[in-house]
Parts: C-alpha cells; structure tokens; sequence
C-alpha cells in the first residue's frame, strides 16, 4: 500500500483554517480554489470535481472539531483502496501546520496522486491565506 504524506504551514490561525476545513461541502470555494472546481453533497458523501476532470465520490468518515481532522474514503475505481485525512495543527498566532496524509492501492497510482496531493497543498495555501477564505467567509 502506498501511503502519501504532505505538510504545509500557512498564515492563517488555526480556527479560521478549521473553520474552512470543516466546511467539507465548499472545499472548491473556502479551500482548494482552483483545485477543485466543484463539490457537491449527497448525504455523507462529497462529490468532488477536479481541475483535470477528473470526478471522484469521496465519503465523508469523520469530521473531528477535537482534533481538527476531516478524513475521507474513496471506494471506487481507480483505487482498490483510498482514504485520506487533513488536520490543521495549531503553531501559534496566525500560524497553522496542515498534515494531509493518503493510503491508496494500487501502489502504482501513488506518483499520481502523490502530484494532486502537492497541487492541492498549493492552492489550499493560496485559498487559505486568501482574505476571504481567512474570514471565514468565501
């Protein structure tokens, strides 16, 4: 099992970054602007548009206030397995460490997903950091 692990730090306070996080249903607007053109809810699941076209239907597992932790699955082709999960970490005033970390199988689509992931860490800076976004308001 491949299993992708990213970290960024961004300039905005961790309860304004987790208040957007936990927003699993405006990711393309309070997020990954740009990443992902489009999200929708259909119950627990999120269908998610990327900018390549690509569309996948993730199920929400858990959105943790607590821990500030938003996980995810994927149980659709191409994976055999996926999930993944986000946390915002604290660092103090207007700092906060973003972990996003995927397992996956096949193993031989982890270059590829390991690419969006770090496609994705650079937009939800960008949103993140945006004025917007960092109001809590998008």
């Amino acid at each position: 099992m491949a299993s992708i692990r990213r970290e960024i730090h961004v300039a905005v306070a961790a309860d304004r970054a987790w208040d957007a996080l936990r927003d699993v249903g405006r990711i393309h607007e309070r997020v990954v602007k740009g990443f992902v053109t489009d999200c929708r809810l259909e119950g627990d699941t999120r269908v998610v548009t990327f900018a390549n076209g690509m569309t996948v239907r993730e199920r929400i597992v858990d959105v943790d206030d607590a821990q500030r932790r938003v996980a995810w699955a994927v149980a659709e082709a191409p994976f055999e397995h996926y999930n993944a999960s986000v946390q915002a970490f604290d660092e103090g005033g207007d700092r906060t460490r973003l972990v996003w970390i995927a397992d996956l199988l096949p193993h031989a689509l982890a270059e590829r997903v390991a690419s969006m992931i770090d496609e994705g860490m650079g937009a939800m800076k960008q949103t993140l950091e945006s004025a917007g976004a960092a109001g809590g308001s998008a």
